[in-house]
């Protein structure tokens, strides 16, 4: 079993997922206490946690914005002190010939920019804190 987080509408759950046989039947439906436990695990993700983090010399909390998959920065869309809303663009990077929009899990003001235009990035690497 491997654990992923998914974001649909811009609302993040973690699940759990089961690889099955290469050679499972998927035109049946499985049992139904098989549905039932992957409902259950497909709950929404708690907050995101707290950093510390020194802005100006000033002690702060703040949210640690995360790479969601591996690709390249095409656009850096805010500044470090920019006032943002949960929803506005932050990032948008470009995987598998996409462009995708890192948006703001939350109302807040950015913190420290870790990435910069043409840089690659891994899953998972800090972009940005607010």
């Amino acid at each position: 079993m491997k654990k992923y987080e998914i974001e649909i509408n811009n609302e993040v759950y973690r699940v759990t997922v089961k690889e099955l046989p290469a050679d499972t039947d998927m035109t049946t439906p499985a049992p139904a206490p098989a549905q039932a436990q992957a409902t259950e695990q497909a709950t929404p993700a708690a907050k995101p946690t707290p950093v510390t983090q020194s802005a100006q010399g000033t002690s702060t909390t703040g949210t640690e914005v995360k790479a969601p998959m591996s690709g390249t920065i095409y656009k850096v869309v805010v500044s470090p002190g920019q006032a943002v809303s949960k929803g506005d663009v932050l990032i948008i990077l470009e995987a598998m010939k996409m462009e995708n929009e890192i948006v703001a899990p939350r109302d807040g003001v950015v913190g420290e920019i870790h990435v910069s235009p043409n840089e690659s990035v891994q899953s998972d690497q800090l972009l940005l804190t607010i």
